[in-house]
């Protein structure tokens, strides 16, 4: 599909669509072809200003709108990017090489965290607290904060930048959207529905940038004095400058960074349902997903049972190009992922792994790898590897299966598989990561949940209620009816 090859992807500040300031662009090739398909305003320092005092001059009205318009609007918004689904999945395909059912999955979530946002338009209530004063009344109260930067990846690019700016909007603050270098048409998607729907000018901003200048642009949005938060999704690595930067300015952040996630595989498991979870959770979207399945955790007694099955259904997987419709894994984000899978990969046979299946790559494409007999001697032990990678580490007993699942920098996402349901919750309360299910695979989420990780994971919640505390003030308000006496 090259429907939109020869566009340039523009700017939205203040309600208008721009090349911006700089005058200059930037190309976008596919990760599978390697062909151009598309470009975008390369913006610099002057339009990301720009936006955040867009931002800044719509929320006075936009926080004072009524809840019911806010949801009415999001609402909308939500059926207009659910309506393009299919449009939305091919340009995914072109510009991250995803397949045309993680693209329609990235809609559809998407479609649901906006309509979340939308019921969440009531949720800044506050309440009132007894005093010791006579005649006070004493209010706790939430309010919008302001200018919120949302800084999204191109992993999930749909549900990312949606979750990176819907519940903000909810709660009557106004939002600047940074896009990913990788994806700005596919991001841009997020604001076409926003800005189309009817939100009011400056509501909504949209910054593209060219990979060199991401630096000075997210520098400038997280400077600008009207920026009040910051929220960022990606690797832990940038995380940490993006906190640095917000720590210098004094500005609050939310972090939700890389992951390493465990899947622990008790003696009494369900093989069949564990090795179905497993596969999905290391494998779709070629790995590249925060909660990936990278680590599982397999008691010795079933260990090598559960890497054949999984090894055999992983080598089934069709890998390709991401355009024909029957393709499961399709091409690494570009060379230099593919070229660290493989180092990792040969990292771990040499230190004595055994590949059960992949193992190399497939072109742009690595087949689906299933690593047996990893141990910390090797690289892919602690490193993320953000691919189709999965290792499978051997345990003794229940105690030494939580302590290698801490065994991490990271803790996001995990999972415990047991038939004793009350003991596999007692594991998971043991392990140390923001989510764990059971029974179920560790690439899971809802718009509702409180979405978010421990460690080097990054701190903070999206989601739901969780996520008032994260987009609005809390403020300490009194009214005193009755006259005091004062000591002075």
């Amino acid at each position: 599909m090259a429907t939109a090859q020869a566009q340039l992807q523009e700017l939205l500040i203040d309600g208008n669509w721009t090349a911006g300031s700089s005058g200059r662009s930037f190309e976008n090739r596919h990760p599978y072809t390697g062909e151009v398909v598309g470009s975008a305003v390369a913006a610099g320092v002057e339009d990301a200003r720009a936006a955040v005092d867009a931002a800044a001059a719509a929320f006075p009205d936009w926080s004072a709108t009524p809840p019911a318009k806010r949801r009415e609007l999001l609402a909308k918004a939500a059926e207009l990017l659910a309506a393009r689904g299919r449009e939305i999945a091919a340009t995914m395909t072109e510009e991250t090489g995803s397949t045309f059912g993680w693209g329609m999955f990235n809609v559809t979530l998407a479609a649901g965290m906006l309509r979340e946002a939308a019921a969440q338009s009531y949720a800044l209530v506050g309440e009132v607290i007894p005093s010791d004063v006579p005649g006070k009344l004493a209010m706790a109260v939430r309010q919008p904060v302001g200018v919120v930067v949302g800084i999204a990846p191109w992993n999930g690019p749909v549900i990312l930048a949606t979750r990176a700016i819907a519940t903000p909007l909810a709660f009557g603050n106004t939002v600047v959207l940074k896009a990913s270098e990788q994806c700005p048409r596919t991001h841009a998607c997020v604001a076409h529905a926003l800005a189309d729907a009817g939100l009011p000018a400056g509501v909504v901003n949209f910054v593209t940038n060219a990979p060199e200048d991401a630096g000075e642009v997210v520098e400038a949005l997280i400077a600008h004095s009207k920026t009040r938060r910051i929220n960022f999704t990606g690797s832990t690595k940038v995380g940490r400058i993006i906190a640095e930067k917000a720590g210098r300015h004094l500005k609050r952040v939310l972090l939700e960074l890389g992951g390493k996630a465990p899947f622990l595989v008790l003696a009494d498991a369900d093989l069949e349902r564990a090795v179905a979870a497993a596969k999905f959770g290391a494998f779709m979207h070629q790995g590249q997903i925060c909660m990936s399945t990278e680590r599982i955790v397999a008691d010795a007694s079933i260990a090598e049972e559960f890497a054949a099955q999984l090894a055999g259904q992983a080598s089934m997987l069709k890998v390709g190009d991401p355009r024909e419709p029957d393709t499961q894994i399709g091409p690494l984000i570009n060379e230099a992922a593919r070229e660290r899978i493989e180092e990792l990969v040969a990292d771990a046979v040499e230190n004595g792994a055994r590949v059960m299946s992949g193992g190399e790559a497939d072109g742009p494409c690595y087949r689906p790898t299933v690593l047996m007999g990893v141990t910390p001697a090797m690289r892919i032990y602690s490193e993320e590897s953000f691919g189709p990678v999965v290792s499978i580490i051997t345990v003794e007993d229940e105690e030494q299966a939580v302590r290698t699942a801490n065994d991490s920098d990271y803790g996001l996402s995990a999972a415990v598989f047991s038939r004793d349901v009350p003991r596999a919750l007692a594991l998971a309360g043991q392990i140390e990561s923001g989510i764990c299910h059971i029974n179920d695979t560790t690439v899971h989420d809802e718009p509702q949940m409180p979405f978010g990780g421990v460690k080097d994971s990054g701190w903070g919640r999206f989601g739901g209620s969780a996520a008032i505390e994260e987009f609005s003030e809390l403020r300490w308000i009194t009214v005193q009816s009755l006259a005091r006496e004062y000591p002075i």
